[in-house]
């Protein structure tokens, strides 16, 4: 596996000797990418990579211009990986590294900025693209405008809540691109759905 395109195009990345991590093949990564680039959504973007494995979807954003990437897991051993792919490019100066499970309670953003590129590529026939949106929402971590690439199994379905859009989905062979839109008035649409006291 290697990265797409960009400063580090070509340069190769470290991939996991099990199946726990589920790399998005370099086909998949390079359309998703050719679509952002039409929405100018990468060039500037600070960046999460939620389920980071590898962190090569990550990784391939900072080579096309992001300026930050946080890398996010629940294992140790993907966030090792992921840590060790960004230094052999030399991108840890635009990284960091958190432990997070997603599908525990409400987790808040411990960065000042939020985020306006968000990658969810979750193990598959979990549900867990709903629950981390849910979280995401609660916990701050979304820019007005923001666009969200999920990846999930061909035909999922998943609540897209209000302030967010679906700009568009595709399939490639089992794979689903989803690809979301956050409004611009975002954060005045959740606080309008916030119950009153």
């Amino acid at each position: 596996m290697k990265i797409v395109s960009g400063k580090y195009g070509g340069r190769r990345l470290n991939v996991p000797k099990n199946r726990d991590i589920r790399p998005t093949t370099d086909k998949v990564r390079g359309a998703v990418f050719n679509m952002l680039h039409s929405r100018a959504a990468v060039e500037d973007a600070r960046v999460l990579d939620a389920y980071c494995g590898s962190g090569a979807l990550g990784l391939e954003a900072l080579s096309r211009g992001a300026v930050h990437c946080s890398f996010v897991d629940k294992a140790r051993a993907s966030l090792d990986l992921a840590r060790g792919n960004a230094g052999d490019l030399g991108a840890m100066n635009e990284s960091d590294f958190h432990i997070i499970d997603w599908s525990k309670n409400s987790v808040k953003s411990n960065v000042n900025d939020t985020y306006g590129l968000i990658f969810l590529d979750p193990p598959y026939k979990k549900d867990l693209i709903a629950v981390t949106l849910e979280k995401l929402i609660q916990g701050n971590w979304l820019s007005a405008e923001a666009w969200i690439v999920c990846e999930s199994e061909k035909n999922l379905g998943f609540p897209v809540t209000a302030g967010m859009q679906i700009d568009h989905q595709k399939a490639y062979g089992d794979i689903q691109i989803t690809l979301i839109r956050v409004l611009a008035d975002y954060a005045a649409i959740q606080k309008s759905e916030q119950p009153t006291p």
